[in-house]
């Protein structure tokens, strides 16, 4: 008898190093980062996640990461003010403040935990989420995030892939002297608002440069490893059941089988153990008591 298949299993590649439970892991990037990363912080994994908020474009990770490194503050060139509050160009809106002094307060105290965190940790995560970036039309700079400035201020372009090779290349030869795993996906997240076609086009650019970066660095190098979260998202689960209501985040569904998939590929047995473990204890906890 013929067996039926319903989908199209997605099988990644096998990973070069496993992720421990006693890892500290540093996760930045887009929504689908913070969805990991309150996964393993659930599960008891010491984590730091977007010492600079959530952040989709890869030239502007680049230079979060730069910073990071460096321990090189915000100044008040990089800030804005716009409708009774301060935010910067580099940072999401929750570190918006009403004044300029609790704005930079707020961007350097979570970059300088960023850099101490990086230093001591073993595993970092990047994901990207769109090759699409704005840029200031006054002297071209990339912005994080467009703080609900008239959009006449900016220009709204796709990164090239040597851009984002050019960007990241340098970064990931530093880590690597570090001593750091270096872990990269590309968000299941789709941008609708860029059109159908314009959302292939930021992801075909970042997995492109993702693997550009992989052969730059050499033959399989064994600290460096791309979890194909996208591709189980766009081939595995292409059924809008796996997709929430807007119809362009996953569902939660989704969200566990590609957690899943990730414990798989990426966890020793000890930390799947733990997470199996913790994820036991809270569906516990949630149960209300009958007395």
């Amino acid at each position: 008898m013929k067996q039926i298949r319903l989908t199209t299993p997605v099988v990644p590649d096998a990973a070069p190093f496993s992720i421990g439970p006693t890892d500290s892991c540093l996760l930045m990037g887009s929504c689908f980062t913070e969805n990991i990363s309150t996964r393993l912080e659930a599960a008891g994994f010491d984590i730091l996640t977007n010492p600079f908020g959530i952040s989709y474009n890869p030239l502007s990770m680049a230079d979060a990461v730069e910073r990071i490194l460096d321990g090189r503050g915000v100044g008040e060139t990089q800030l804005v003010e716009r409708d009774g509050l301060w935010h910067s160009w580099l940072h999401h809106g929750s570190f918006s403040r009403h004044t300029k002094e609790a704005c930079l307060s707020a961007c350097n105290e979570s970059l300088s935990a960023g850099h101490a965190f990086l230093d001591a940790c073993q595993v970092v995560m990047f994901t990207f989420g769109s090759a699409w970036h704005y840029r200031l039309q006054r002297d071209g700079s990339v912005v994080n995030n467009c703080h609900k400035v008239p959009a006449d201020a900016f220009s709204c372009r796709l990164a090239t892939v040597d851009e984002v090779v050019e960007s990241w290349l340098p970064l990931l030869e530093r880590l690597h002297m570090m001593g750091k795993r270096v872990l990269f996906t590309v968000s299941p997240v789709r941008h609708g608002a860029y059109g159908a076609h314009g959302n292939q086009l930021g992801k075909a650019v970042l997995l492109l440069a993702v693997e550009r970066l992989r052969a730059a660095l050499g033959s399989s190098p064994s600290w460096f490893y791309y979890f194909p979260a996208y591709e189980i998202m766009m081939d595995e689960l292409r059924d809008y059941r796996f997709y929430a209501d807007d119809l362009l985040h996953p569902s939660s569904m989704a969200e566990e089988i590609i957690w899943q998939r990730f414990q798989q590929v990426l966890m020793t047995p000890q930390a799947c153990d733990l997470v199996a473990c913790n994820e036991k204890h809270a569906r516990q906890q949630a149960h209300r008591p009958l007395h």
